[in-house]
């Protein structure tokens, strides 16, 4: 059975669809036409009329149902069948404009014509996808405003007026052309535009997809040499003294900024994928402000910086929202602060405000005596990529994203960050959050030290990781815990190690080759062993809320980022060795 092109089947289910939403209007105007002109024609000729719009309207209703069209136009005879019941409606509507004539005479012919008018501008106004249809549509009309003359000079009016009539039929026929083919071409724009908005969203998708890949790429392959950096340089600066370890501290901050500005990359790619998401925990306001003060005193101190709070005895305490996205916006803002002050002082101040549905608008000023900032330097800070001046860039280093990722994230936690400045009198960043007010959450038992994690012996620890320098890195990390640390270098050897002899403790890669470590986790749970319930710390450069609890669900109990922050390293090891609450493995 031959078919037609599926653009053309398109265009025609589309007027069909538009005739299905019309069908109601048609009918309308056919009851219409019935009550006020029956008495003209009579009633029989109209009942006659009336019987064979009605059939022609049900017909296309039941033969183009939505859920069958495109399937019965999509063959030959079936596109050939949809135009003639489009050129039959159009034919019985407008046999009136011809009959009338016959009973009403002159009156009867101004009527054809304000029908025949109609009709053209209503088909003129929805065939303008295609021209079949059109052709279709507008050719009983056409032939309507050839008779109608005729018909008008049969009925007694005079030559000259049926004259008027023609030529005004014949511009009534040309206009409806030239309003129809402009329609079209408009109509053909629109899809071109569309067409190529379309293709554009899809290369802009796809660049994005392949950035975001790309970022994973480097970001997986960048995070084992810095975790290895950490790891060397934090056991030299144990074992060394002096000039030793003053060049151990050296690599070790040159680490840090490494991370910071991974991580910092990572976060914007996030944003502009909309990846980023808050969480709401409850957690206690101000030991998150005092601990972030404790952490940069030693900074301003070095500095010779006061470092200063103020209204925090009138900030609340338990708070609803996300606690670490917080953290990361107040680190940085108070990293900028100290960084472009020299001498006088940082203050914190603390405010909170009720809204009006209950929850609380939390302010955080954090302004410096540092140099200040033109009204052109704060334009430029919230940009991605760009500093206050370009000298920043030599001196202190960094990207210039910090400020854009942190108001980024404050406007996500319905807040925002703005800026007041003067040259010569310091800088203000004020950050604004909502929150909802929390009950007290309860304190977990704080882990004991690396020393006690398994009550004076030894403890065992097996170290899953496919990359070797991942592997000395963690090996490093766990020498002053006189761990005896094993290797295993697949999720494969890893299982079997598992197989033959008990560990205190798993640190598992989750992005393996072959097997994941999520899949090796799941099998450890599901084989009988001494290692079924052994605690299983995912480590892991994907941290997004979906990706943790994907490890959860495979059985894994916690987690440590990469690159892989010792502190952090012990706090997991501290939790589950010692029955700490973020265990959510099954049993």
């Amino acid at each position: 059975m031959s078919t037609t092109t599926p653009a053309r089947v398109a265009r025609l289910d589309s007027i069909l669809e538009g005739r299905r939403k019309q069908i109601g209007f048609r009918l309308g105007v056919g009851l219409c036409l019935i009550v006020f002109y029956q008495q003209l024609l009579g009633l029989q000729p109209t009942l006659y009329w009336a019987s064979l719009y009605a059939a022609l309207q049900l017909i296309e209703l039941q033969v183009f149902a939505r859920d069958k069209t495109r399937e019965r136009i999509s063959t030959r005879a079936g596109y050939t069948f949809a135009l003639a019941l489009i050129f039959a409606n159009t034919l019985v509507f407008g046999s009136l404009a011809v009959l009338w004539p016959f009973k009403t005479g002159s009156w009867g012919v101004a009527n054809g014509a304000f029908l025949i008018a109609g009709a053209m501008l209503n088909t003129v106004l929805t065939t303008q996808e295609s021209k079949a249809v059109f052709r279709a549509s507008v050719l009983p009309l056409v032939v309507y405003c050839a008779i109608l003359p005729f018909v008008a000079y049969a009925v007694g009016c005079k030559p000259d007026l049926a004259l008027g009539l023609a030529i005004g039929g014949a511009m009534l026929c040309a206009t409806s052309l030239k309003l129809w083919n402009g329609a079209h071409k408009t109509y053909q724009a629109e899809q071109a535009a569309r067409a190529d908005a379309e293709r554009r969203r899809a290369e802009a998708e796809s660049a994005v997809a392949a950035k975001s890949a790309f970022v994973a790429m480097v970001s997986h392959e960048l995070r084992t040499p810095i975790s290895a950096i950490l790891a060397g340089s934090a056991e030299l600066e144990r074992v060394s003294d002096g000039v030793g370890r003053s060049h151990a501290r050296l690599i070790s901050d040159a680490g840090s900024m490494m991370r910071t500005l991974l991580n910092d990359l990572l976060d914007l790619a996030k944003l502009d994928a909309g990846r980023m998401a808050v969480e709401s925990l409850s957690y206690d306001f101000r030991a998150l402000i005092a601990d972030q003060l404790r952490f940069w005193r030693a900074e301003a101190k070095k500095q010779g910086v006061a470092l200063r709070l103020s209204g925090a005895a009138h900030a609340p305490r338990w708070v609803q929202g996300d606690p670490t996205r917080l953290r990361q916006v107040l680190n940085n803002l108070l990293s900028n602060a100290l960084k472009f002050t020299d001498q006088g002082s940082v203050t914190v101040g603390l405010s909170v405000s009720p809204m009006d549905d209950g929850r609380l608008s939390l302010r955080i000023d954090v302004a410096d005596t540092g140099a200040g900032m033109t009204a052109e330097q704060v334009d430029r800070l919230f940009k991605p990529f760009e500093q206050a001046d370009a000298s920043i860039a030599r001196t202190h280093g960094g990207t210039g994203l910090g400020l854009v990722i942190s108001r980024q994230l404050a406007r996500m936690m319905d807040g925002d960050i703005t800026v007041t400045s003067t040259p010569g009198q310091g800088s203000c960043f004020t950050v604004t959050v909502v929150v909802a007010a929390a009950a007290p959450a309860a304190i977990p038992q704080a882990a004991g030290t690396a020393g006690s994690m398994t009550a004076g012996k030894p403890m065992t620890v097996l170290v899953v990781d496919d990359h070797e320098i991942n592997r000395r890195a963690m090996s490093l990390m766990l020498e002053p815990l006189s761990a005896e640390v094993v290797l295993a270098a697949s999720g494969s050897e890893g299982l079997s190690l598992l197989a033959a002899r008990p560990f205190d403790v798993v640190l598992m890669d989750v992005h393996m080759p072959y097997m994941s470590g999520q899949e090796a986790t799941m099998r450890l749970r599901l084989a009988v062993g001494p290692n079924r319930r052994t605690p299983v710390i995912a480590v892991t450069g994907a941290t997004e809320e979906s990706d943790i609890q994907a490890c959860f669900a495979a059985g894994m109990n916690d987690w440590v980022a990469k690159p892989i922050d010792a502190g952090q390293l012990y706090n997991a090891l501290g939790r589950q060795l010692e029955g700490g609450e973020a265990d959510t493995a099954a049993a």
